[in-house]
């Protein structure tokens, strides 16, 4: 079992930045694709990043190329969302998730923390 736990949401205007942090534990995420995903109130749960489990590849969202990086760092057991730029649709509860590369949906995803909260506003 692998429980994720995520940090860092917030409130931030346009134009500002947020860095997301997951921490795993239970077991080692070093076998594992990670991601992000979120959900904005009445939307589905949708893929926003993922990194393979040894960092070398990586999958965005195209509205978010650019401007947010993923990484991980196996010895920590941790992964990082480093989010600039932010706009106000980019408000949702973000996840953090592990599971099988590409990791580029949720039915991929094996873990799942609690969420945190991004709200952008204007």
């Amino acid at each position: 079992q692998v429980q994720l736990v995520e940090s860092g949401g917030g409130s931030v205007q346009a134009g500002g930045s947020l860095r997301l942090s997951c921490a795993a534990s239970g077991r080692t995420i070093s076998s594992f694709a990670m991601g992000w995903f979120r959900q904005a109130p009445g939307k589905e749960r949708e893929f926003v990043g993922s990194i393979s489990w040894s960092g070398r590849m990586t999958n965005y969202l195209d509205s978010v190329k650019g401007r947010f990086t993923i990484s991980r760092d196996n010895a920590k057991n941790t992964v990082l969302l480093q989010m600039n730029s932010l706009k106000p649709e980019d408000t949702a509860v973000y996840y953090c998730a592990a599971g099988r590369w590409p990791l580029l949906g949720t039915y991929a995803s094996e873990y799942w923390g609690q969420g945190t909260q991004v709200t952008v506003s204007s």
